[in-house]
């Protein structure tokens, strides 16, 4: 018994090597640089659609409400991607941005979510485009029917949707799980079996109404949970409004070495924050991932046109990193904490908060942490299910047999940690992403197209509308159904 452990626990050692080879070498040397290149690409073809249009966001936001029979509004598909991108990297992650590349980390997570916001428009416009309808009549979709629909590769689809379901829909919900135990065991004491056990029921509870209830969910906490964080960084910022400005000079200097020319240290300084930015942006603002569009496509559009979902999901990726991510970096660097203590990740931020608030902010920062975490646990399987009826069309038992499948992960995620199933989480999320950057590329004229013609219209002062007709070379790719609308 004791050699079957001893092999057991070499093959395990093995496999975590060869996976944590094969992840970082996919992560470092060829996924940052295509979402990098892409984004670019993207930004130029839109001719820096996300500065020329930043208002329009908004504009588009105030008359997002509107949802029918067949899909969800616009508010709510922002805010369950939201929910999402939302999680424990906006806590966890800047600190650990920080706490190993410096206050210079924080400007190249900004740049990085400038160029993704790009990338964003174009994967959820075509993700809206190419949308189906499944048997109940609610629209579906995301890479894996763009992939199927618009380059006609359903084998490519289902490469997209094993990642995604392993990735987003099981294993990161154990991920989120996990540190909704451990941030609930350390403020207040909670075993972390009875936290996975309510945890679990709170989702059950959600996930069993469907794509609607989770949406319907959404639209209500993710605003609350921002807000309220937000509030907090305000008050922060507020209280040391004199040491804004060089907090701001500090990460421009970071960013460049400046800081560091003096001790002859600035290349390896510049290197370690513009990757550390880098990596923990891209996870963050999930831009080119793949995963928000399957939030987008199940919206109706206001106004009536593919290309709105890409404005609306650009906002996303806005304020995912640029709003939230910099207010956690806010109450860390004005608090002075120590970036290279002991203290990182969630730790570091409960820190930094307390210092300024007082005791409470250890509990605040693990309530935002369970609220963050519970609503990307929903998003998550909103992805995934989405997945698995484009492998299983129109199959409710494989839906009902995916939702026990998640809810099991969500209890293992909150009392144990098995390593490598979290390495390979991260392996099927570079491998998704890839699948996903190398689609999109190859369908961006598409999208290119939708933008131009959104904007002939909004320039002639008309309400953009999708006409299908203006483009017959799309009408054998569509879902039946789902374009064909009149536009009285």
């Amino acid at each position: 018994m004791t050699d079957n452990q001893d092999l057991l626990g070499q093959a395990l050692t093995v496999a975590n090597s060869a996976v944590n080879w094969l992840s970082g070498l996919l992560w470092d040397s060829v996924l940052i640089y295509l979402l990098i290149g892409a984004g670019l690409y993207f930004t130029v073809r839109l001719k820096f659609i996300q500065l020329r249009h930043f208002g329009h966001m908004f504009t588009i936001l105030r008359h997002s409400r509107h949802a029918d029979k067949a899909g969800v509004s616009s508010f709510q598909a922002l805010c369950t991607s939201l929910a999402a991108r939302v999680g424990t990297g906006n806590l966890a992650g800047v600190a650990l941005a920080l706490s190993a590349g410096g206050p210079g980390a924080i400007f190249w997570m900004w740049l990085i979510a400038f160029i993704g916001m790009s990338t964003s428009f174009v994967e959820s416009t075509l993700a809206q485009l190419f949308k189906v309808k499944d048997n109940h009549g609610n629209f579906r979709g995301g890479p894996a029917y763009y992939m199927e629909r618009g380059l006609g590769a359903r084998w490519m689809g289902i490469l997209f949707a094993l990642f995604l379901i392993l990735a987003f829909g099981l294993v990161f919900c154990a991920v989120q799980s996990n540190s909704i135990s451990e941030a609930m065991n350390t403020a207040f004491g909670l075993p972390r079996w009875l936290v996975g056990v309510v945890v679990v029921a709170l989702t059950g509870l959600v996930i069993f109404g469907g794509l609607r209830s989770i949406a319907g969910v959404a639209e209500v906490v993710v605003p609350f949970m921002a807000a309220g964080y937000l509030g907090v960084a305000i008050v922060v910022v507020l209280m040391n409004a004199s040491e804004l400005p060089a907090v701001f000079s500090l990460i421009i200097k970071s960013a460049f070495g400046l800081q560091e020319a003096a001790a002859g240290t600035a290349g390896y300084a510049v290197s370690k924050a513009l990757m550390e930015g880098m990596k923990r942006g891209l996870f963050s603002n999930e831009a080119g991932m793949g995963s928000a569009p399957n939030a987008a496509a199940t919206a109706t559009p206001t106004p009536p046109h593919p290309a709105s979902q890409g404005y609306v999901q650009m906002l996303g990726v806005f304020m995912d990193t640029l709003v939230i991510c910099t207010a956690t970096a806010s109450i860390i660097l004005l608090s002075g904490v120590d970036l290279s203590g002991n203290a990182e990740g969630v730790s570091l931020t409960q820190s930094a908060l307390s210092s300024q608030v007082g005791g409470w902010g250890n509990g605040f920062v693990a309530v935002a942490l369970f609220f963050f975490a519970f609503t990307s646990i929903m998003a998550n399987y909103y992805y995934a299910e989405i997945n698995v009826s484009f492998l299983r069309p129109g199959s409710d038992n494989a839906i009902r047999i995916y939702r026990v499948m998640a809810l099991g992960m969500v209890m293992f995620g909150a009392v144990a940690k098995l390593q490598i199933v979290w390495d390979l989480a991260n392996l099927a999320m570079a491998l998704m992403a890839i699948v996903n950057l190398v689609a999109i590329l190859l369908l961006s004229n598409i999208a290119f197209k939708l933008a131009r013609d959104y904007n002939c219209q909004r320039a002639a002062g008309k309400t953009p509308f999708f006409d299908v007709r203006k483009f017959p070379e799309l009408k054998s790719r569509l879902a039946p159904g789902v374009w064909e609308q009149d536009k009285s």
